[in-house]
């Protein structure tokens, strides 16, 4: 490919003078001959950002390898058309959703336009909102598909776009290379008509319909009586979730000023990822000076839970992603036990979350199923009562929202922790409860950044071909190739091995990041002291821990 051309060519199309700009400044330093410029415009053009079922994801700028005006109005034209044909009429709807990262805006005006000029019906909500809010209102507006402009917690100088059928729920495959297929008939942004006009914004009757809905998840009679401080990490949840608790009944939950209001360039974290180093150290920091009961983060678009605990033995933390889903898994099973539970009443978790929900669930009599990683399975489960993955994502009242919503997640672990604070107890009790009763539970997982790819196929490859028979000390009694479907799961690409003491691993590429994710897993049976059991479980995930560092090394 003539990279040269191709940009000229991208110049000439590009409907957006300020990524022609950028693109010119490059174009013009690499035909001076700067090797930097080279290579950036190489990487620009170094084919299409892919469509897939996470919808589109990518680095801001000009070129087709990156988040820009002449991608989303194609991928709009593609989705349209893939609508319109799939079900038949041209009169199809779209609801359309965006967070207040650089240019989400502009995307989704552009999106509405793309929608209404091929003679579909395209609504657009009010304002930046969270992506729950999105998800709430395909099935609430009655609409066939719903996007939503966010990069959920990547960095800022990222943007995406994530796409959802009317059924509320993500795609997945077929639907996502469906789609990519479509956007292949719409070569550039000369190619789709777009209107200017004729679509409709809608008011604050969704988001207060959203809100009234998911306060329901807190029962009338509830005790109120809990403090907390609460950080939307520079994103766009914090109006939401205050308007949330307030409709709930509970006391307003204290922000942390300096991330409440939104902002894209994230200027207080480095990585604006609830589970990431540093990112809730202002919130913490404001919890130990105001004592709250609890701390709660969400991410930027709001979709993910973060809880943080005044631990007697070691101070504030973050709980896990695994013992939040325990928590909340355990506060659903209550809730089921004690009313009249539907037959088909199913609990779900992705295969790299812990096994300990599974185990909830077979004491409690319930059917409980693991899923290939991400919401788009999760939530299609039937019957889904309450699902969860380790990453924060929390699904708590499917009826409302068949995706990971972090405002009813902070709600109901909000109205677990005043229930148990009014009879003197915590949250971290509760965890002692579950391990005595199922078994200790420890997670950990790693990762390994890349910048060229092509290293993850490689580790990969030597995971499957050079794993050794022992593990920290430990046979390895089962490999599962989950590429092979091995597992009962559809085909996808990571492996999986459990040990002779119970410990379990899993690796795998990030769906949404440069990177090879490690999970690890070790379980230990509670005798007379909880204690000990915690310690030797965190001695197997040391070990497996540092064994998987030296095989997973680049």
């Amino acid at each position: 490919m003539d990279v040269f051309a191709a940009a000229r060519a991208w110049l000439a199309d590009d409907p957006d003078p300020q990524t022609r700009a950028e693109l010119d400044s490059v174009l013009t330093a690499a035909e001076s001959g700067d090797a930097r410029a080279v290579a950036d415009l190489q990487d620009r053009f170094q084919g299409m950002l892919e469509f897939g079922t996470a919808g589109l994801r990518g680095a801001l700028g000009a070129g087709p390898h990156r988040m820009n005006r002449v991608v989303v109005r194609r991928a709009a034209a593609g989705l349209t058309a893939y609508l319109q044909e799939s079900l038949g009429r041209s009169d199809v709807s779209v609801v359309i959703g965006f967070d207040a990262r650089h240019n989400s805006d502009v995307f989704a005006r552009d999106t509405a336009g793309v929608v209404v000029a091929a003679g579909g019906r395209a609504v657009v909500l009010p304002r930046p909102l969270p992506t729950p809010v999105l998800a709430f209102a395909i099935r609430h507006l009655g609409c066939d598909a719903g996007v939503m402009v966010t990069a959920s917690h990547n960095p800022p100088q990222d943007n995406g776009y994530k796409v959802y059928l009317g059924d509320g729920s993500q795609i997945v495959s077929p639907t996502d290379s469906q789609i990519a297929a479509a956007i292949e008939r719409f070569p550039t942004a000369a190619s789709v008509r777009i209107a200017d006009d004729g679509w409709q914004t809608l008011g604050d009757d969704l988001t207060d319909a959203y809100v009234e809905a998911v306060a329901s998840v807190v029962p009338a009679d509830a005790p109120r009586d809990v403090n907390i401080v609460h950080t939307s990490l520079h994103g766009v949840g914090h109006d939401t979730v205050q308007e949330a608790f307030h409709r709930a009944g509970f006391p307003a939950p204290r922000g942390v000023p300096s991330q409440a209001d939104p902002d894209p360039e994230f200027p207080t974290v480095s990585f604006p990822n609830p589970e990431e180093p540093g990112a809730i150290d202002a919130a913490l920091d404001l919890a130990r000076t105001t004592k709250p009961d609890l701390v709660i983060a969400n991410d930027p678009d709001a979709d993910r839970c973060a809880v943080a605990v005044d631990d007697p033995g070691s101070g504030w933390r973050m709980l896990r992603g695994d013992e939040v889903g325990a928590l909340l898994g355990h506060e659903v099973i209550a809730r089921l036990s004690a009313g009249d539970t539907p037959p088909d009443s199913v609990l779900a978790c992705s295969i790299v979350s812990s096994q300990v929900l599974g185990a909830m669930a077979a004491a409690a009599g319930l059917r409980h199923e693991e899923t290939l990683t991400g919401f788009k399975w999760i939530s299609r489960v039937p019957g889904l009562a309450y699902g969860y993955e380790e990453a924060l994502g929390y699904c708590v009242a499917p009826d409302l929202v068949r995706d990971k919503d972090g405002i009813s997640a902070a709600l109901l672990i909000a109205a677990m922790a005043a229930r148990l604070k009014a009879s003197g107890r915590t949250l971290l009790d509760v965890l002692d409860d579950i391990a005595r009763d199922h078994g200790v539970h420890a997670t950990d997982a790693f990762s390994v950044r890349v910048e060229d790819l092509s290293l993850i196929g490689r580790i990969m490859e030597r995971l499957r071909s050079q794993m050794p028979t022992t593990l920290a000390g430990q046979a390895i009694n089962r490999t599962d190739d989950l590429a092979l479907g091995d597992g009962g799961l559809p085909p996808t690409e990571g492996m999986r091995w459990y040990l002779a003491d119970g410990s379990r691993i899993i690796a795998r590429p990030s769906g949404t990041e440069p990177k090879l994710k490690v999970y690890l897993e070790a379980v230990v049976e509670v005798g007379e002291d909880l204690t000990a059991a915690r310690l030797e479980a965190r001695r197997r995930l040391a070990a497996v821990r540092s064994a998987m560092g030296q095989l997973t090394a680049i």
